[in-house]
């Protein structure tokens, strides 16, 4: 593997009370946007229009429309052998936990894959920001 000069990970476990009825069956990064896409879609162009070829999405709240969404990555050409698009879900720890417990908290579950990853930086991003 190449080194990666920069890794995004996306925080988008959001579930997005404040809208209400939008954000009844999905998350927050899932919801539509003009027809076409999805709020998602902002962060993960703007990493790709930037050259991150190494992305992170954090779910959490009601995944499985946006995991669908995402699939492979194809979308953003993100399907790449050698950097790519991750889905990372919260696991069940020792202690029985199994959501994140806030935006630190879900960086901190996924130290292993930064680690894996070894960027020289980290960019953290919110998967609902428009």
């Amino acid at each position: 593997m190449r080194k990666i000069e920069c890794l995004a990970m996306i925080l988008a476990g959001g579930q997005g009370s404040r809208l209400g009825a939008l954000t009844k069956r999905v998350a927050k990064p899932a919801v539509p946007f003009g027809g076409k896409y999805r709020i998602i879609d902002f962060p993960l162009s703007n990493c790709v229009n930037s050259g991150i070829e190494r992305v992170g999405v954090l779910t959490q709240y009601r995944p499985l429309e946006l995991n669908q969404y995402l699939g492979s990555g194809g979308a953003w050409d993100l399907d790449k052998r050698d950097g790519g698009l991750f889905v990372l879900p919260p696991y069940a720890r020792e202690k029985g936990a199994d959501w994140y417990r806030g935006t630190a908290d879900a960086i901190y579950q996924n130290l292993n894959f930064i680690d894996m990853s070894d960027p020289d930086y980290v960019l953290i991003l919110s998967g609902d920001h428009i």
